[in-house]
């Protein structure tokens, strides 16, 4: 008997079966090697500091070199991936932040950090745009939330796992030691990454895709767009000023030194990680209610505005935890909302905006928190830091109009999971 003829249905049947992890889980390495690190400078920072005789506003210029960095390199990688491919691009751009990472080896000062610090935030730009844009070219629709979790959390489980890593390394091989490693990381990467990305940018087609909505084009004076940009960027701040500066204030403030604050700076981002999961699975079982979740997580955060009240440093950590378990949702949130408004054929270039707004806000503010830091104005910190959540809600809510939901759309990664964006 004659085989039936191939048709369009069939083969992108065959498509969606034949769709693999490993690419996302590529990605989810990548984001975990890009915060162990650009958290390397933060968790040693107590030593080196020391060290190089920098002071707490000159550290937060460092951070901010960074993030300036990281600002203008998302929207650009992701605009690049999208046109040149997603294994070429991330080639290019690992190749980049390890580099810059292990020549933090022979920094000794100022200007030395912060253009290496600058040429990591331009390598790591790519990280999320890449890592959404591989999502979305590898996996069917019905996974790409599922992906996007998988993929995106890599950054959330790197920073919790950094000072597990981090200071048992400067330990045995000084904080020099620490920098070449996460060189040796990266480049390990690269290797996995010539095997593992050889198809990533393999055109397929989902059945599930042909029958998708046309949706609206990006337009940049859309309001949903600005709506989403500011409550990421801005909502989302809190989580670099507890990354990069939860070291120094629990060095200064409760004496706890390199190997004690090794040992639980990793609480902190944990709730990172479990927050992304968490608040996707309340968006899937709850569906797209925007404004009461988005309004839930921005309130779950409100005791980090009394943090420097108390007394306790494992108290002050568990504000921090629950801070953080916030922003994973806002961040969780607002890539939800802004993916069921723009067509997947931009994803590298919304996270790219994203993450972009969130290191614009970061660059801004990381010199000001040294700044109070270095006058031990840390009630004033704490506040200032706690009030952005806020913000970026009440921003979001006049621009969106506290929308409630909008129908999903099955050609974008728009169930529960949509979230780990990140962030970062």
């Amino acid at each position: 008997m004659a085989a039936a003829p191939e048709t369009e249905a069939s083969r992108t049947d065959a498509a969606a079966a034949n769709y693999t992890w490993l690419p996302a889980a590529s990605m989810l390495l990548v984001s975990l090697l890009s915060y162990i690190d650009r958290n390397a400078l933060a968790i040693l920072a107590p030593t080196i500091l020391r060290e190089t005789h920098l002071s707490g506003e000159q550290y937060g210029i460092i951070i901010a070199c960074f993030s300036y960095a990281y600002m203008l390199g998302n929207p650009l990688w992701g605009h690049l991936l999208d046109r040149i491919g997603v294994r070429k691009g991330m080639s290019v751009a690992v190749g980049l932040w390890t580099v810059a990472s292990a020549a933090h080896a022979w920094a000794s000062g100022f200007w030395s950090f912060a253009i290496m610090r600058a040429l990591l935030g331009a390598g790591e730009g790519a990280t999320f745009p890449g890592g959404l844009r591989t999502v979305a070219q590898t996996l069917p629709p019905s996974k790409r939330g599922r992906g996007l979790a998988v993929a995106y959390s890599g950054g959330s489980l790197g920073a919790m796992i950094a000072p597990l890593i981090v200071t048992p390394l400067a330990l045995w091989f000084g904080w020099h030691g620490v920098f070449l490693a996460t060189g040796l990381f990266g480049a390990l990467w690269l290797v996995l990454w010539r095997v593992v990305g050889a198809g990533v940018d393999r055109k397929r087609v989902f059945a599930e895709e042909q029958a998708a909505p046309a949706a609206q084009p990006l337009e940049w004076r859309s309001r949903p767009l600005w709506a989403y940009i500011l409550l990421y960027g801005v909502g989302a701040l809190p989580l670099a000023f507890i990354l990069y500066d939860s070291s120094l204030y629990l060095h200064t403030r409760f004496g706890w030194s390199q190997a004690t604050l090794g040992k639980v700076l990793w609480i902190p981002p944990s709730a990172w990680e479990i927050g992304y999961f968490a608040w996707g699975a309340i968006l899937d079982r709850t569906g797209p209610r925007y404004r009461g979740l988005i309004l839930a997580a921005t309130a779950c955060g409100t005791p980090f505005f009394f943090a420097h009240s108390l007394t306790s440093g494992a108290a002050v950590l568990g504000f921090m935890w629950l801070e953080m378990f916030s922003c994973a949702g806002l961040v969780v949130l607002s890539v939800s909302y802004v993916t069921r408004e723009f067509p997947g054929r931009q994803a590298g270039l919304l996270a790219g905006l994203g993450a972009g707004a969130w290191g614009a806000s970061v660059a801004l503010m990381m010199p000001w928190f040294g700044r109070m830091f270095d006058h031990s104005q840390y009630e004033l910190a704490f506040r200032l830091a706690a009030l952005f959540p806020w913000a970026g809600y009440l921003l979001w809510r006049g621009l969106s109009g506290g929308v409630k939901s909008r129908p999903g759309r099955p050609d974008l990664p728009n169930d529960g999971a949509t979230s780990a964006s990140g962030e970062l």
